[in-house]
């Protein structure tokens, strides 16, 4: 019986989706303007949300994404879902 390989999907990296939904650039300082860089990712949802807290953030979008977009992201979310009926 021969496997079949999963055909490997490129996906734009984060950031590029943000600049794509919000038109705006993650990685740009709001505050000096100058190129910001990663230099960790925290992936425990429990660690994030006591940093949101200490820190007292709300996370509000200036203004939503452009419904053109939206409708876009919609179709390809829902081309990649697999389990359907």
């Amino acid at each position: 019986m021969v496997e079949q390989e999963e055909k490997c999907i490129p996906s734009k990296g984060w950031a590029a989706m943000i600049r794509k939904v919000y038109e705006i650039d993650p990685m740009i300082c709001p505050q000096c303007g100058g190129v910001m860089k990663v230099v960790a990712f925290i992936t425990d949802y429990r660690a994030v949300d006591r940093i949101i807290d200490h820190l007292k953030l709300r996370f509000v979008a200036e203004k939503p994404p452009p419904s053109h977009v939206f409708e876009q992201v919609a179709l390809m979310a829902a081309e990649e879902r697999t389990d359907y009926f």
